[in-house]
């Protein structure tokens, strides 16, 4: 096959292709990244061809020969990629039957470069998804044992960013943790709907060659043949679906973000994040900035961007194969590289990073935090909630002229409010009495969250073993 044209459809023309179209409509410098893909679904299909008897159990060994070959040729960097021949396919085929010969042009037989293009991204997209998986595995166990370590670490819980209530820093943690698990079905249910099979389709309606593509689809580990040729080559809903999953998790990984950027400032300061997850001003020497968060909360609207991107790249396309979805594999590609640099910092960073214990209690101290506890206390004294709620209002007022949180009152001073209020209040009071008193599944009490945290850990296990 000659490198300089393109023999795979040639023939229908009577002159060569504009120099600026080849370039513009080749795909060749972004698609030789399934290169390992494609010629992992080329061993494949020969070996079918081999088996229902179109190739010869010789040809069947020469094809795959070469292909290992030209695998070790990319591998090492000295495989010749040229933009004539468009896409990788055409760049292996045409490398193939440079050095086999003319059984290397037998190796298309039964298949288009549309079902050959739609397997290959599948596979891709099949091996991201186990790799994705590896390192958000990775991140929840790290954050589930920094919540076992900060079980009993109080901080003030936000509504509005306003103090509500004191919670647990592992608590805290362990919501965090809970996104993440939805996320982690979310990818484990694409990947479901990755793992279908469209080689054997050709180029929209099947083949007339007897191939078996229950076999095609054992050999590559596929749990089975897509059902209609027109559809498997023509949609990419589950790349689709992989960057909408990609989109949920960056933005609970953004939400994560914009917690610690806030926790690390001067105003909070909450934490502290090792030196090796930030840099430093220019020109400001006082500086500690928090840049991995950062990164990660202004990547989530660059995977927000290849999600409306690939929607509306498959919005119009009629059935079935179109030239549109050449441009499927960008995005897809920078989305699948975004979320694995994403998850593999936060995995990294996460459990490294260190409370500033007295900061997060004594800022819980603030806002009277407890007041929630106080009307409640009232209500099993026999007050009705309605006249708890102003009762404790009174006393939040009273503290705020007095500059006084309602544990730092004396019982004399409570009572003025009402006279159900007895010495036992302080046991409320308290911010550790507060947490504590939150002692049912889900609650911020340290024995609940270290159990919570014992419950992930059992999960994640289970998973590492399906995995």
């Amino acid at each position: 096959m000659s490198q300089a044209t393109n023999q795979s459809w040639g023939g229908r023309f009577s002159e060569p292709t504009d120099a600026f179209v080849e370039r513009f409509t080749a795909s060749v410098g972004f698609d030789q990244r399934l290169a390992a893909q494609d010629i992992q679904g080329s061993i494949a299909h020969a070996t079918m061809l081999a088996r229902v008897g179109v190739l010869t159990d010789d040809e069947r060994e020469s094809i795959v020969t070469g292909l290992n070959e030209i695998r070790d040729e990319i591998e090492r960097g000295e495989f010749q990629w040229t933009v004539p021949l468009e896409d990788v396919h055409m760049n292996i085929e045409a490398r193939l039957t440079d050095k086999i010969g003319i059984t290397g042009k037998k190796l298309h037989t039964g298949r288009s470069r549309n079902d050959q293009v739609a397997t290959d991204i599948r596979l891709f997209m099949r091996d991201a998804i186990d790799a994705t998986e590896v390192e958000l595995i990775r991140l929840r166990e790290g954050m589930v044992e920094l919540a076992d370590r900060e079980a009993d670490t109080i901080m003030p819980g936000f509504t509005h960013l306003q103090t509500a209530q004191p919670v647990t820093f592992g608590h805290h943690l362990l919501a965090w943790q809970e996104m993440l698990a939805r996320n982690h079905e979310r990818l484990l249910d694409c990947r479901k709907r990755v793992n279908v099979m469209p080689l054997g389709a050709a180029a929209l309606a099947g083949t007339t060659y007897p191939i078996d593509r229950h076999v095609t689809a054992e050999l590559l580990g596929f749990e089975r043949p897509a059902e209609n040729s027109l559809d498997a080559v023509s949609d990419r809903d589950f790349a689709i679906e992989f960057v909408s999953f990609a989109s949920i998790l960056l933005m609970h990984m953004s939400r994560m973000s914009e917690e610690l950027v806030l926790w690390t400032s001067a105003q909070f300061d909450f934490i502290d994040l090792p030196d090796r997850f930030c840099t430093g001003s220019s020109i400001m020497p006082q500086k500690k900035n928090p840049d991995v968060p950062e990164l990660v909360r202004g990547k989530t609207g660059r995977v927000y961007g290849h999600l409306m991107g690939l929607l509306t790249l498959m919005k119009s396309q009629p059935l079935a194969y179109n030239k549109d979805n050449q441009e499927d594999k960008e995005p897809l590609f920078d989305a699948v590289d975004t979320v694995g640099d994403c998850l593999k910092a936060f995995a990294d960073m996460v459990p490294a990073i260190e409370p500033k214990k007295v900061n997060m209690f004594e800022a819980a101290r603030k806002g009277f935090s407890t007041a929630t506890d106080l009307a409640d206390y009232l209500v099993r004294k026999g007050v009705a909630f309605r006249d708890a709620h102003e009762i404790v209002g009174e006393s939040v007022a009273y503290g705020l002229k007095e500059e006084k949180d309602l544990s730092q009152m004396s019982l004399d001073e409570l009572r003025q409010f009402s006279q159900a209020i007895e010495s036992d209040v302080f046991e409320v009071l308290t911010l550790e009495g507060s947490v504590a008193a939150r002692n049912h599944i889900g609650g911020t009490a340290p024995d609940q969250v270290r159990a919570a945290a014992q419950r992930a850990r059992e999960a994640l296990a289970v998973l590492k073993d399906q995995a």
